[in-house]
């Protein structure tokens, strides 16, 4: 039986500063990183801490979601927008499962083609809507309400779902939601820092863990 059984408090983050000692340069380069990343660009401030909240749900790092609620909060955020934005990551989190279901049914029928991912074969999607009809439909209807404009507009909610796409690795998911975003108005720089918050939060999430893994390694 391990002396100590939680694996997460958040008064564990305090070691982080450990790393300055461990790991001098690139812990620096990082505290460096998170601080460019998300100051104030052709995304606010907030807007990047909404888009933090939302990947926080799919890495399935608390200590991130704890910091960047928190800062969201101190900047205006209302609990609204929040669980807006994370409804946004459930749907991409799901809609990532359900994009590689066309992956699934080009194995099934033995397709031998050596490209696993080509934007025609999410053709095939429709497919599974007749093979599972009813909670298929449940699913599209969830995806689409998710997506609807409310606090946050359809440009803002397309940009979570660029940034959370890049985070669960659907490239039909990348390639559907960028180009939905494009119609929205959204311009190449504001992509750019969406895919960097969640490049960032990747990155935090490891970091994040690095605690676990000093409590590990002394206990």
């Amino acid at each position: 039986m391990l002396q100590n059984d939680s694996l997460y408090k958040r008064s564990n983050t305090k070691r982080l500063v450990e790393f300055t000692k461990l790991s001098h340069d690139s812990f620096k380069s990082f505290i460096e990183f998170d601080h460019q990343v998300l100051s104030e660009g052709h995304l606010s401030k907030k807007f990047k801490e909404v888009i933090s909240i939302a990947v926080a749900h799919t890495t399935g790092c608390p200590h991130c979601i704890d910091h960047h609620v928190k800062q969201f909060k101190k900047l205006g955020g209302t609990k609204e927008e929040m669980a807006e934005s994370i409804m946004v990551a459930t749907a991409l989190k799901a809609g990532s499962a359900m994009a590689h279901s066309v992956n699934t049914l080009n194995a099934y029928d033995e397709i031998e083609d050596d490209e696993l991912y080509k934007a025609s074969y999410f053709k095939r999607l429709k497919e599974l809507g007749q093979l599972d009809g009813e909670r298929f439909k449940a699913f599209i209807n969830f995806d689409q309400q998710a997506m609807k404009a409310g606090l946050l507009t359809v440009k803002e909610k397309e940009l979570i779902a660029i940034a959370v796409a890049h985070t669960t690795g659907c490239p039909y998911c990348i390639d559907i939601h960028t180009k939905s975003a494009k119609k929205a108005k959204v311009t190449k720089e504001e992509v750019a820092e969406a895919i960097l918050v969640a490049t960032l939060l990747k990155a935090g999430s490891a970091m994040s863990h690095g605690v676990n893994a000093l409590n590990a390694y002394d206990e």
